[in-house]
């Protein structure tokens, strides 16, 4: 008999949508949206609608394994799960007692987004008082940092007011890929009642083709963009003054010193838009009366990404459209569900350890000292693909001395380097309690089918290696049911209201503040448009654009900048378990304009080169006019075992943003010419 669980998605997206899994005889046969559910309402993305196939895959790990080849070899014996435990826990307590516990580092990151699942495997490493990880340069800190600074550390607005919307824009975000459910309430929106959509991105997605102005703009220049709009809405006189007044701080040295220099034509310049698509942009979000802008993370992973995302998040504050519902901007959501979350991922330790940047984690396996790395624990993440300047993470994972253990449900790419690889749950095999960060939800996700082989859960394992390691925490000792309900004990806001028992029972729970406008916590309590902070760290403290000297100087040496963009079936390397989405993408392959391929002799299909000073990776080439010329997209990240050769982050430096020390893979520069096989034929 075929009985329904109601689950929750733990993949790294926004949406966190609430599905019903199908088991038949423990095995689930189906996923799908949860129809009574009102923002996942009913469906699931492509690539999540897979899921029986990713949970039943047969290219899961198995067993606990151990190395018996050369690191990077791929190969492994079995052995059983005390073995494998004892002998880490015996190897951690040896390097503790000759180096000390930041010898050790825990690398646990966002393929799991349980909040039991994937903090506690950092409290372990908070208690055991090792270096700690500051994760999230790879994806967002810089746009969190952003964010905070201009905002304050709180929530933007809720993706479901878009009914009371006027104007929607997708800056930055390719929404039918990355958040999807937002993306069905805005076309809805559009259809029912003509709410236009404006996408603003250097890739004409999905979402570009079905919208009312697209504007393909220049990798780097949003900021000049906004400062370009802002300009054109104080001369035509659209700026609310009584909310600049009220709610803001600043804008009038903006205003001064800055917006004369975005007249129309200036802007156009850098941004390599016309005059007459500003101007419509203008006009269409200054006349808006409830303008939401929906931002991406992308145009943060550059140079200057910080400043880019700060200056259009000032943009509804120079209208006032902040102050109402279906107004303002959304970036994430998280800020606003205010859980004990210390109770899971700090039970213990000391109040400070030393950090090793998430996207440096090659350089600092290869020249952190006292004490150096001897130990690696990695779950939920693969930075041997995600991690820039990927040929120093290959080579310090390759270290023999580096005592490596791999927590994953399939043999990835860092896999590949363990000393010790562990078969993980997936989350359609846990209990786990689960918050959107793009949304205002928060579920209960039930356990719908027993792990796979031997895998265990991230959560077992931490208390497992908790107990060898004599970390006394009571946190250890609880089921995921009970550490979740710590989460509860001095939260505050509409979280903290949720009734256990419909909780736990899987009931999803709303989430939202009662809308009163934007609200801002920032130090002056207003949106900063001056911030003191960025202030007293030597970074302007109003929003500008100005080239960035090194890009500059790339830009001379190389014609080509990189675009990196998740894939529609192959976001991440997490969805690489599935064959038939890895036939949906097809090859990892790289995106160029016709008129780049035809300088160069290329075309659809071949085997290309791409290249720059940090190395070469081999792809499949798309000739397509998907971007604009001077641009190579590459989508997804994806194994190397599946390219030509190599993955495309070895050619991005580990440079970190002007704000929130975040990864820059968008300021790459390159070329492409023929794969050398090809070449030589």
């Amino acid at each position: 008999m075929v009985k329904s669980v109601r689950v929750v998605c733990a993949h790294d997206c926004p949406d966190m949508c609430s599905l019903i899994a199908h088991v038949d005889n423990g095995k689930v046969v189906r996923v799908q949206g949860d129809p009574d559910h009102p923002y996942t309402a009913g469906f699931a993305c492509g690539k999540v609608n897979r899921d029986a196939d990713l949970v039943n895959s047969p290219e899961r790990i198995a067993t606990p394994l151990r190395r018996s080849g050369p690191k990077g070899s791929g190969q492994f014996t079995r052995i059983t799960w005390d073995e494998a435990l004892d002998e880490i826990a015996t190897r951690w307590k040896a390097i503790i007692a000759e180096s000390g516990p930041e010898a050790i580092l825990g690398y646990a990151y966002s393929a799991h987004q349980g909040l039991m699942n994937r903090g506690l495997v950092g409290g372990l490493f908070h208690a055991l008082g090792t270096s700690r990880l500051q994760a999230g340069t790879v994806c967002d800190t810089c746009c969190e940092t952003a964010w905070d600074v201009t905002v304050g550390p709180v929530g933007g607005a809720d993706p479901e007011s878009v009914v009371h919307s006027d104007l929607v824009v997708s800056w930055g975000a390719d929404l039918a890929a990355t958040n999807v459910h937002f993306w069905a309430l805005a076309e809805a929106q559009k259809k029912q009642r003509g709410m236009p959509i404006v996408v603003i991105d250097p890739r004409r997605t999905r979402s570009a083709k079905a919208a009312d102005l697209y504007l393909p703009i220049r990798i780097g220049t949003d900021a000049a963009l906004a400062l370009g709009v802002m300009h054109i809405l104080v001369r035509d006189g659209l700026a609310n003054r009584d909310y600049i007044a009220q709610h803001t701080l600043g804008f009038d040295k903006v205003e001064r010193d800055v917006l004369p220099r975005f007249t129309p034509e200036r802007t156009a310049e850098i941004t390599g838009l016309s005059v007459a698509d500003i101007e419509k942009f203008a006009a269409m979000y200054g006349n808006a009366k409830a303008a939401l802008i929906r931002l991406g993370e992308g145009m943060t992973r550059l140079v200057n990404g910080g400043q880019a995302l700060r200056t259009v998040v000032l943009l509804p504050g120079v209208t006032g459209h902040y102050a109402v519902k279906g107004g303002g901007s959304l970036l994430l959501t998280a800020a606003s569900c205010d859980l004990n979350y210390a109770a899971v991922r700090k039970p213990s330790g000391p109040a400070t350890a030393r950090m090793v940047n998430h996207l440096r984690l090659g350089e600092e396996l290869l020249n952190m000292k006292d004490p150096p790395l001897r130990a690696l624990y990695v779950s939920a993440n693969n930075p041997a693909v995600t991690c820039p300047e990927v040929h120093k993470v290959q080579k310090g994972l390759s270290r023999e001395d580096l005592f490596t253990v791999v927590h994953d449900p399939f043999m990835t790419d860092t896999a590949r380097y363990a000393d010790i690889v562990l078969p993980a749950a997936s989350y359609l095999e846990t209990d786990d309690l689960y918050r959107a960060y793009g949304a205002y939800w928060m579920q209960w996700g039930q356990k719908a089918a027993e792990p796979a082989g031997e895998a265990r859960s991230n959560f077992h394992v931490a208390q497992a290696l908790a107990q060898r390691m004599g970390v006394k925490d009571r946190i250890f000792t609880l089921t995921p049911r009970e550490a979740a309900e710590e989460l509860f004990k001095g939260a505050t806001g509409p979280a903290a209201k949720a009734d256990p028992a419909k909780l736990f029972a899987g009931e999803p729970h709303h989430i939202a503040h009662d809308w009163q406008g934007q609200p801002f916590k920032t130090p002056s309590g207003k949106l900063e448009f001056y911030s003191e902070q960025l202030a007293k760290q030597g970074l302007s403290p109003i929003p500008d654009w100005q080239p960035d000297p090194t890009e500059v100087a790339d830009a001379k040496k190389w014609p080509l900048r990189l675009l990196t963009a998740p894939g529609y079936f192959q976001a991440h390397t997490a969805f690489s378990g599935v064959g038939f989405l890895r036939k949906r993408e097809g090859q990892p392959f790289c995106i160029l304009h016709p008129e780049d391929a035809a300088k160069r002799g290329l075309k659809d299909g071949d085997q290309v080169r791409v290249f720059n000073e940090r190395g070469e990776v081999g792809l499949m080439l798309k000739v397509v006019d998907e971007v604009q010329p001077g641009v190579l997209l590459v989508p997804g990240q994806r194994p190397t075992s599946e390219a030509v050769s190599g993955t495309i982050n070895m050619l991005c430096s580990d440079r970190y943003t002007d704000m929130g020390e975040g990864a820059t893979y968008q300021s790459t520069f390159l070329d492409v010419g023929p794969w050398k096989a090809q070449a030589a034929a």
